[in-house]
């Protein structure tokens, strides 16, 4: 080796194989945190109670863990970069832009992006509800004397209808 390349050769860090396995680690703990629950809360598929309480816990812990994975993320990139070559950069700006990315995700209600509320509800009178056979399992509410039901195949897929029952405003889930 020549003086001239070792000059050119920038110092690795210590221990940069661990900070490089520590950022990997990092990215996967904080998309697991996003994504597991996104998992366990897709529409159409079973849902245990234990699966619920699972994403419950994520999605309540998501903001801070994702926030520390965010604040080592930046550090283990300020800990690498000058060693680095530019294709190691790129890998080390698009970690920080994930983790940037799941901190904001983290902080929405993307539970809301996967079901489609009814955004108007029309209803017919029950002579006039032909799409509704006997079988079909339904959610009913009475109040004030007025009743309504809501077939559970519809509200499957929407999980939440805005309604007005008996002059007082309801939100039914499923």
């Amino acid at each position: 080796m020549t003086a001239a390349s070792s000059a050119s050769r920038r110092p690795r860090p210590k221990h940069s194989r661990l900070a490089w396995l520590a950022l990997l680690l990092v990215a996967v703990a904080t998309l697991a945190v996003i994504a597991i629950p996104v998992y366990l809360i897709m529409p159409f598929k079973s849902q245990t109670p234990r699966a619920l309480d699972i994403s419950f816990q994520l999605k309540r812990w998501s903001p801070s863990a994702t926030a520390l994975g965010l604040l080592a993320t930046v550090a283990l990139t300020i800990y690498l970069w000058r060693c680095c070559r530019w294709f190691k950069r790129t890998v080390l700006v698009l970690l920080i832009a994930l983790a940037a990315l799941l901190t904001w995700l983290a902080r929405q209600n993307h539970f809301e992006w996967m079901f489609h509320p009814l955004p108007a509800a029309a209803f017919a009178k029950v002579d006039d509800a032909t799409f509704v056979t006997d079988t079909d399992q339904v959610m009913t509410i009475t109040v004030n004397d007025e009743a309504v039901a809501y077939p559970i195949r519809q509200m499957a897929y929407h999980h939440v209808v805005e309604d007005t029952v008996g002059g007082v405003p309801i939100a039914a889930t499923y």
